[in-house]
């Protein structure tokens, strides 16, 4: 009899792709699928994905990133991918050469950097973009670990001393909030988002100070920052410092994770198992419809952000 657990949490990490679509065929009575039966499920996925972002907040996508200000400057723009432009961010500059090969970056400074306690970062250097996975300060230098070079169908290639480097967002959705923050204290102060006719009805939009207010535009391959006021020579160098809504990231290849919690992987299997029935098995659609609002309902109501409610009782003195 058996009396022993696996002692393993790592069932979606081990998930490939090809098995998800294989249990979603399934579902619509379909086995052994052939080769195009894969890929316009693979891209199914994806458009479930891009579903799910009009779903609400994902929290598993909720993401921290600074913006290095520069006097003048009150547009600031990240791309969803290197290939679609050079986006803005943190700015600081190689520490000592590296080869094309090295992985450990150094840098003349970290801080406010996104670590391995949220899933690492991507840096541009020239024309290369690295993803790196942590940081270090053990060696007495600023480091960015375990570099993958090349990234976002780059080249890897040598960089010199003192080159310029960005530290940046990539599949930026939308911004929740945003701060200003003073470099050299990592004091924030809290800034507005406004609206478009908000922003507009400013009469001059030039004017430089400390940035209160920020002004969001969600475009199909960037989201643009514009800052009220522009900072100034005194706010040169100091940061934004945001948290933002990132895409879900794309399938890739067949043999890879998908980028969503445990949780999500009933309605993930449940999803494409309808999007498929559309296709496959169109008297089972409305049926498998329900089975996947169901579960996403689900995953949703537990990805919620729960804080403490207070309950306070109202008293009334009645005049007498």
């Amino acid at each position: 009899m058996a009396n022993t657990t696996s002692q393993s949490y790592t069932f979606d990490k081990t998930l490939p792709i090809d098995e998800i679509i294989e249990e979603a065929y399934e579902r619509i009575g379909l086995q052994n699928v052939s080769g195009y039966q894969l890929k316009t499920a693979k891209r199914s996925v994806n458009i479930l994905f891009s579903e799910w972002g009009n779903r609400g907040l994902h929290y598993w996508e909720v993401a921290n990133q600074g913006f290095t200000l520069v006097d003048g400057t009150n547009v600031y723009i990240t791309y969803r991918s290197p290939a679609d432009g050079a986006s803005n961010g943190l700015t600081t500059t190689l520490s000592a050469g590296i080869s094309d090969s090295d992985t450990d970056i150094p840098l003349t400074e970290v801080k406010d950097m996104p670590g391995a306690d949220q899933g690492g970062g991507t840096i541009t250097i020239g024309s290369e973009a690295i993803r790196y996975t942590g940081k270090s300060a053990a060696t007495g230098a600023a480091n960015l670990t375990g570099g993958v070079r090349g990234s976002n169908a780059t080249t890897a290639a040598a960089h010199l001393i003192s080159a310029a480097v960005t530290q940046h967002a990539t599949g930026m959705d939308n911004i929740l909030e945003c701060n200003y923050r003073i470099t050299s204290t990592s004091v924030d102060s809290p800034m507005t988002e406004v609206s478009r006719s908000v922003y507009q009805g400013y009469s001059n939009k030039t004017a430089k100070g400390t940035p209160t207010s920020f002004f969001v535009q969600r475009f199909i391959d960037r989201t643009i920052i514009t800052l009220y006021l522009t900072p100034g020579a005194a706010e040169d160098g100091n940061k934004l410092n945001l948290y933002y809504v990132r895409r879900i990231q794309d399938t890739g290849a067949y043999t890879n994770a998908t980028n969503v919690p445990y949780r999500f992987v009933p309605c993930m299997t449940a999803g494409l198992a309808f999007y498929l029935s559309q296709k496959n098995a169109p008297q089972r659609s409305q049926e498998l419809k329900l089975f996947y609002e169901d579960e996403l309902a689900r995953a949703v109501k537990e990805d919620a952000d729960i804080t403490s409610t207070y309950i306070v009782p109202k008293v009334y003195y009645p005049n007498v």
